[in-house]
């Protein structure tokens, strides 16, 4: 399986504003580098705050992409993947439709009846972990399933447990021409914070684009 974050922040590093509004961070050719890299993915990520706070679809904008895909034997969309500890998505959220196969990676503490509704919304589960999904076993199950190049779009509390976990391979940021400021607002890795072990990262590209910068990096071997 290889692992690619993607994601766009301000100059100071914020994903969004304290009151977890998108903001426009990026421009045109920024939007059209993510559609690419969604087209060369099985499967797109993301934590269920950003299905709460965004409400994101997660297909393919554009038609020529979508029809690479289904000439090459594709599905015309790759897999969406929310990971949902308690099956907290609302079975009206856009990522749901029908528009491509949609996994929950949820947790044992997911009630049977929110499963039972999102199952009737045709979500397909994966299971792992007690109370917190159990991120190394919930991609082993996705890579079982046939989805191995994973992009992940967010949010930061979903990508430090990504590094945290080990399972990041590559890390592409856009970084746009504003400050969003404000001690509450997300940031590219959230959650407890490294204290002792720093994942450690290589610069691979460095491209100005839409006013910002496109930065690349590959995650280091510990050793």
């Amino acid at each position: 399986m290889h692992v690619v974050v993607n994601a766009a922040m301000s100059a100071d590093g914020k994903l969004s504003s304290r009151r977890r509004e998108q903001i426009a961070i990026s421009g045109p050719d920024d939007f059209a580098r993510v559609d690419r890299l969604r087209a060369d993915s099985d499967a797109v990520v993301v934590g269920v705050g950003t299905v709460l706070a965004d409400d994101p679809h997660l297909t393919l904008d554009d038609a020529d992409l979508r029809t690479r895909r289904l000439e090459a034997g594709e599905p015309e969309h790759p897999a969406r993947v929310v990971v949902d500890s308690r099956a907290r998505t609302p079975t009206d959220a856009r990522i749901l439709d029908d528009a491509a196969t949609t996994y929950l990676l949820v947790s044992e503490a997911a009630s049977v009846e929110r499963r039972a509704e999102l199952s009737r919304a045709g979500v397909e589960f994966v299971t792992a972990g007690e109370t917190r999904v159990d991120l190394l076993r919930a991609f082993a199950a996705l890579e079982r399933e046939g989805l191995e190049e994973i992009m992940v779009e967010g949010g930061g509390e979903l990508i430090f447990s990504l590094f945290e976990a080990g399972l990041v391979d590559e890390c592409s940021v856009f970084v746009g021409p504003t400050v969003i400021g404000g001690r509450d607002a997300p940031t590219l890795a959230d959650g407890e914070g490294f204290v002792e072990r720093f994942p450690r990262l290589e610069l691979e590209g460095l491209e100005r684009m839409d006013g910002g910068a496109l930065l690349r990096w590959s995650v280091a071997d510990d050793d």
